[in-house]
């Protein structure tokens, strides 16, 4: 990999991949010369897949996007954001690193494990997220403690994974993925659908699982290659990679 090429880390639960992940990744390639993402797991949070049938339905996503400045790396999976940021520079290095995150985190980005390290070491993308203003002042935190913090202009669909859960319906996930919804009978897509013709007009459900132990470097010309291997646990986009302390319980009078 050539010195000073930058590449966003994007790390998401995908649980599942919805129509704001898909116009989240076109987006992202839109700024930035490669993309890569996993999908992660919330060590404190119920999720409503099995990791490594998220990891390949946002495989499947990436699939569909087509894009071969955009790649799957479930390698970089850990419940820390510095430990991530350290796997992508062994991968890559001399590479210039942005972590993607929503504007629901930023005020979460400084309890984190070593945040300030993991500021110091890459640039934050922040993307903004229906219900989440931006504050100036967590912002302004953030750069005292080294941030180089980019705002990313995207209008990102209202189509949260949460609500797919408890509401699930085509018009919420990318046409790609419905069928393997609907076929492996998630969030009750299967349910919605008895009976009735896909909605998309796609053919039934072919995720495929995979497993690799070895790592490419990306390459504008390269094709994407996926790595859906078991990975270590990561909070998704929409929880913070290191949950702030408790509150301490104050004494009674």
């Amino acid at each position: 990999m050539s010195t000073g090429q930058t590449i966003a880390l994007f790390g998401t639960s995908a649980d599942p991949p919805s129509t704001g992940h898909r116009a989240l990744l076109a987006g992202l390639l839109d700024h930035y010369a490669q993309v890569v993402t996993w999908a992660s797991s919330n060590p404190f949070k119920q999720h409503g897949a099995p990791l490594e049938l998220r990891a390949a339905l946002l495989q499947a996503l990436v699939e569909h996007l087509a894009n071969p400045r955009l790649r799957l790396e479930q390698q970089l999976s850990s419940p820390r954001a510095i430990e991530t940021l350290a796997r992508a520079q062994a991968l890559w290095p001399g590479a210039e690193l942005v972590f993607v995150v929503g504007s629901d985190l930023v005020s979460q980005i400084p309890s984190w494990y070593r945040a300030q390290q993991l500021l110091g070491q890459c640039r934050l993308a922040v993307v903004p997220r229906q219900g989440w203003a931006l504050q100036e002042a967590d912002l302004e935190r953030l750069r005292q403690l080294g941030a180089r913090v980019e705002l990313l202009p995207l209008a990102i669909p209202a189509s949260a994974s949460s609500q797919i859960r408890h509401h699930p319906s085509p018009e919420l996930v990318p046409p790609a993925l419905w069928p393997e919804l609907v076929k492996h009978n998630l969030y009750g897509a299967g349910h919605q659908v008895v009976g009735s013709a896909d909605p998309w007009g796609s053919s039934t459900g072919t995720l495929a699982f995979a497993s690799s132990t070895q790592s490419q470097p990306l390459s504008p010309t390269e094709p994407p290659s996926f790595f859906p291997t078991q990975p270590l646990m990561e909070p998704p986009l929409e929880a913070p990679l290191q949950p702030p302390a408790s509150p301490r319980p104050q004494p009674r009078p």
